[in-house]
């Protein structure tokens, strides 16, 4: 499939979300629907949040295939990359089969939280493919880089503890009155988040002096994606620990239109040249 059509098929899911939550927000605003009707619109709103990532995955494993799959460095990021996109959309589908089909709240942990951290461990590893591809492992080994290497990690460090643990859990890490396997999941979340941003902040700034041509604009689309990822992360997990999330908040949003962005990135990460007709 050329680029120009699989960005096409992305902004019109993107696109079609974008209507559905404005024409959302108008419903609620002015009590257009019932409440059971309106609950099930906010519920829907976890449909594109399925299909975005699933799509834009499927689309980024065709872009790595034409660059050889692991055969190369920008097909590997490629690889990994969408199969993240691929494991979220899963943990998503288990998501939405408890809101639809059991009618009560999704347990923590499930087998969505499963999908969502294989989708963190899988989009770091192709995180760690593009420092090859945008120079940031030559920038490593000048003075510059060795600063940014001891720097960066300390500032996200307590950046994240501040926002992560502090604001968005009450300055609660775990509870260790809950089971192992919810300790487990309470440590993983924020320390993925931590590293995530760290490798994120860590190849923008290694790679500045590199970066450049036809594939800058992806990389730096992809870069987006994944601030915006943390912001998602935080928001949800602030708006839980207050108790004012539930499905369809600001946080679905801010998720589905993560997963558009790195998935548009994807799709622009092609061997071939990248043109809209």
């Amino acid at each position: 499939m050329r680029q120009a059509n699989a960005l096409k098929i992305i902004i019109a899911l993107y696109a079609i979300t974008i209507i559905f939550w404005l024409a959302l927000l108008i419903i609620a605003q002015y009590s257009l629907v019932g409440g059971s009707l309106l609950h099930f619109l906010r519920l829907s709103t976890e449909i594109p949040l399925t299909v975005i990532p699933l799509v834009g995955g499927v689309l980024g494993l065709n872009n790595s295939a034409a660059w050889g799959g692991k055969k190369s460095v920008m097909g590997r990021s490629s690889l990994f990359l969408s199969l993240g996109l691929i494991a979220w959309g899963m943990g998503n589908i288990a998501w939405d089969y408890y809101i639809f089909f059991t009618g009560t709240e999704v347990p923590y942990p499930s087998l969505a939280d499963v999908g969502y951290i294989v989708s963190s461990l899988l989009f770091l590893i192709g995180i760690r493919a593009l420092f090859g591809v945008v120079g940031a492992n030559f920038a490593l080994r000048s003075k510059k880089g060795k600063i940014f290497i001891f720097i960066i990690p300390i500032v996200i460090i307590l950046i994240s503890v501040y926002l992560l643990i502090y604001v968005a859990r009450g300055g609660v890490l775990v509870n260790t009155s809950g089971a192992y396997l919810k300790l487990f999941f309470d440590l993983l979340y924020p320390l993925s988040d931590m590293v995530t941003l760290t490798m994120i902040s860590l190849l923008y700034f290694l790679s500045r002096d590199f970066l450049g041509g036809k594939y800058k604009a992806p990389i730096l689309i992809i870069f987006f994606g994944f601030l915006m990822f943390y912001a998602s992360d935080f928001s949800f997990s602030y708006t839980t620990t207050i108790g004012t999330y539930y499905n369809g908040y600001f946080p679905d949003f801010l998720f589905t239109t993560t997963m558009f962005i790195i998935s548009t990135g994807l799709v622009m990460l092609s061997p071939k040249e990248f043109h809209i007709e």
